[in-house]
């Protein structure tokens, strides 16, 4: 009975994975498609090889805990996550609105952030080079350590200077010297006045550009240019890549629930989870850790693993509140879902919480950045979103949940059946009167 949640879980992650292959970074494509791979072999290790080794080892694989038959189900008792449903189905509005003002309340730190990591932010130790960047950028311009080089194909070294006196007049640049050519490229080596990878540094290149933009040949290349050009390739991926995965993601939801409100419910939940969690990371990274900005890298990433995630807990609360639904109504099947699958859901986020977590202690920023942000986002997911917000939202709507799918319960179908039945049957004796003698 798990395997359709259980494929419908891997299923998305991967799809989710595999949008990184649209990256122009080769490394962000790598990680997408060995994360597919990966969540793949795990999907067969759970559906195959987990329960030949509980078939093998029966119901003592759980020692202590050890499972008897007769054993009161969970769906059917006074655990803890079944107690907290009961208080949400006791003002669900209420509970909406509390728990929407503490997702918009942390997401307020959106509005802070600053994107973009100079290369001296980017160790939590400041490494060797960088300490001696800084030390020369106490006494030369900023840009010393790391020129900017303009790059044209010629043999004529009076081209190489013309070009330096062009660039030599851009705003932001120090100075600007022609190296001769040496078989057939020519060289500026421009020092900027900016850090290398500041914003500062960026507008700079880019105003140098402008100054060669119509020159056959001609390139800027450097640290920070490359810097800049990262930093445009990354937003690029935020608008192409983020997009489509919420698409694709509503799409897989979509053609498991058969439904088009309970998917658009759950995908909005995800992205205001993770608005949350980079809101209040930020005063985090800033007030804690001394973090100047959020790596250009991070939130796409960090977007990607807590919508993919968010969304397994959504499948595993929501198909089996579908099951319950059929039975006990969707209200009351909500709640009997909670008490089933909120200790395996809360179990599962605290591990994920805790394995990203470690990334806190990598000696580069990014990694710890998008290792706070996914614990906190995960964390939220599990204990907020989906024990609170999405409960009170399905006992507000009740059926309507599954719009436009229609979802009754056995008994309330049997009985409108029995009364068409005896609606057919009133007719029939309208037109035959029928004697029933005792």
């Amino acid at each position: 009975r798990a395997s359709e949640a259980i494929i419908a879980s891997a299923s998305t992650v991967v799809v989710g994975v595999l949008t990184l292959l649209l990256s122009v970074f080769p490394s962000t494509r790598g990680l997408g498609l060995a994360s597919a791979v990966g969540v793949v072999v795990a999907a067969l290790g759970v559906l195959v090889l987990l329960p030949g080794a509980l078939v093998v080892f029966g119901r003592w694989i759980f020692w202590p805990q050890v499972p008897r038959e007769g054993q009161q189900v969970l769906s059917e008792s006074r655990s803890l996550w079944r107690r907290i449903g009961d208080t949400v189905a006791r003002a669900p509005g209420v509970s909406i609105l509390a728990t929407l003002g503490v997702l918009a309340a942390m997401a307020f730190g959106l509005t802070q952030t600053v994107s973009g990591l100079p290369p001296e932010d980017q160790f939590l130790d400041t490494p060797e080079a960088i300490t001696a960047s800084e030390r020369l950028a106490e006494s030369f311009p900023a840009g010393t350590s790391d020129p900017v080089v303009v790059v044209t194909r010629t043999d004529d070294a009076a081209v190489v200077e013309e070009l330096a006196e062009r660039v030599g007049d851009v705003e932001g640049v120090t100075s600007a010297t022609a190296v001769e050519p040496v078989e057939g490229i020519g060289q500026v080596q421009v020092v900027l006045v900016a850090d290398p990878g500041s914003d500062a540094s960026a507008d700079t290149v880019a105003e140098v550009r402008d100054t060669l933009e119509g020159e056959s040949e001609t390139y800027v290349t450097g640290g920070a240019a490359t810097s800049a050009d990262e930093s445009a390739g990354y937003v690029r991926d935020r608008w192409v890549v983020m997009p489509l995965i919420l698409v694709l993601v509503l799409g897989a939801l979509m053609g498991l629930l058969r439904s088009v409100l309970a998917p658009v419910i759950l995908v909005t939940s995800v992205v205001a989870t993770f608005a949350a969690a980079l809101g209040v990371s930020w005063w985090l990274f800033t007030g804690i850790f001394g973090f100047s900005a959020i790596d250009a890298s991070m939130p796409l990433l960090a977007f990607l693993f807590l919508v993919a995630l968010g969304v397994d807990y959504n499948i595993f609360l929501i198909t089996r509140t579908l099951e319950e639904a059929k039975v006990h109504g969707t209200r009351e099947g909500v709640l009997r879902a909670l008490g089933a699958t909120g200790g395996v859901i809360t179990s599962a986020g605290i591990l994920l919480a805790a394995v990203f977590a470690v990334l806190g202690v990598l000696p580069l920023v990014v990694l710890a950045q998008i290792g706070v942000v996914i614990c906190i986002g995960v964390l939220m997911d599990t204990l907020v979103v989906r024990t609170v917000l999405v409960p009170a939202i399905v006992r507000v709507l009740g059926p309507t949940f599954w719009w436009p799918r229609k979802v009754e319960p056995v008994e309330q179908a049997g009985q409108a059946g029995q009364a068409g039945q005896a609606g057919r049957a009133g007719r029939a004796d309208d037109q035959e009167p029928v004697v029933v003698s005792g």
